[in-house]
């Protein structure tokens, strides 16, 4: 059977997207959801000709006469009503996010200035028209788009919900995960494992790497009994939005994934990659006609090594979910070779780095392992180097597409 290529793959995950619907969160809950509905100005931005330094609020005109001392008649204060100057030979103290007072049209700050006796003198010969005065609507005119729709909502985009008063927002809904790891020989984290069995460890990387995207996953460990796989898959096939599977997609007698999956209605889009680590990986869809959320489950199922499991869910995962919710998931972050490495198979690679800035330039520096099930070796790296599967030998200095995860 021929290997689906790396790029074939992810294509078709792509053109598998998947709505999970919309909601309206508490615009103070929303920091890192994806938005949902374009965020209009209420008003012009700034409101008012808001004055921008601390000083005196003159007209500029009489400054123009000659004139460079000013008696001041009062304060004009951020939060204060627009005060108006009574006699334009005299001036305003202003405060900075004030109000301009009305019949002045500069401020000259107190750095400028001699105050004495009530009496502001001007220590510059140079003023302009709305020096230290920032116009209103300068920044948005009402009615302006302030943030557009599927924008990933970070602090900024939760200071323009409060400016605007929006206290609710349309984001796009998380999608419901679970999570599936299976096998005999795996046992909880806090049991002490036998001699031949291993601490579940694949399920909790992948529940991480889901909290960066505000995914909150759940998790389930099924033991190798065809029967009952059967019996939960199928369950969680109608409760779930995305079933991520851990191990039994290979080709062991114990790995009944594939042919589960198939019996339970779940179309095969490919299975088996040229790639490594990650070969067996297995990608499909159920599509439901009539339930009481009507739509598709998608499944991922991923090779059980630790590292297979890792780098499939940033390589496919991920861009699925970006498009999924409307953002960008092109990966255009690339890093360069920072010393000859070779490697025989006609599979794209995917090489364990060290990441570092040299001269403004990021290398990349092989990290020898033990191969796909040395989970520890990841602490040591910091990214993967997507090297191609056309070519055996790599040079120092070539570059190549980098997916980072720290």
């Amino acid at each position: 059977m021929s290997l689906t290529t790396v790029k074939e793959a992810l294509a078709i995950i792509l053109n598998n997207e998947q709505n999970f619907g919309t909601e309206n969160i508490d615009f103070e809950k929303s920091l890192g959801r994806v938005l949902k509905e374009d965020i209009i100005a209420d008003r012009d931005f700034p409101p008012f000709d808001r004055v921008s330094m601390d000083g005196i609020a003159i007209n500029i005109d009489t400054f123009k006469k000659g004139q460079t001392n000013f008696k001041i008649e009062g304060i004009q204060a951020a939060g204060d009503a627009q005060k108006t100057l009574q006699n334009t030979a005299n001036c305003l103290e202003a405060m900075t996010g004030a109000v301009l007072p009305k019949n002045t049209n500069a401020v000259v700050q107190y750095e400028l200035l001699k105050i004495e006796n009530g009496i502001a003198t001007l220590e510059t010969d140079v003023i302009k028209d709305f020096q230290n005065i920032h116009k209103k609507g300068l920044d948005r005119k009402q009615g302006a788009i302030l943030i557009k729709k599927n924008t990933k909502i970070s602090a900024a985009e939760i200071g323009v919900f409060a400016t605007v008063g929006k206290t609710t927002v349309k984001v796009a809904k998380q999608p419901k995960v679970m999570i599936i790891s299976t096998g005999n020989e795996l046992v909880k984290v806090s049991e002490k494992p036998a001699d031949f069995q291993i601490r579940r460890s694949n399920v909790f990387t992948l529940v991480a790497h889901l909290k960066k995207l505000n995914i909150n996953a759940q998790t389930a460990h099924i033991e190798d009994d065809k029967k009952m796989l059967s019996q939960k898959i199928e369950t969680f096939l109608n409760e779930y939005d995305v079933l991520l599977f851990s191990g039994a997609v290979s080709k062991g007698k114990l790995d009944f994934i594939p042919e589960i999956l198939n019996n339970l209605g779940v179309k095969k889009l490919f299975h088996r990659v040229k790639q490594r680590p990650g070969k067996p990986f297995w990608f499909g869809k159920k599509v439901y006609a009539e339930r009481s959320r009507n739509g598709n489950t998608t499944v991922f199922a991923f090779p059980g090594n630790p590292v297979s499991t890792y780098v499939s869910c940033l390589k496919y995962f991920y861009p699925w979910y970006y498009k999924s919710v409307g953002l960008n998931f092109e990966n255009k972050n690339k890093a360069i070779l920072s010393e000859d490495f070779y490697f025989k198979p006609d599979l794209t690679y995917f090489l364990q780095v060290t990441l570092k800035n040299v001269d403004g330039k990021l290398m990349a520096t092989p990290v020898s392992g033990k191969g796909s099930g040395d989970l520890a070796n990841l602490v040591d790296a910091d990214a993967f180097l997507e090297l191609p599967d056309d070519k055996s030998n790599f040079t120092k200095g070539e570059v190549f597409p980098i997916i980072t995860y720290r």
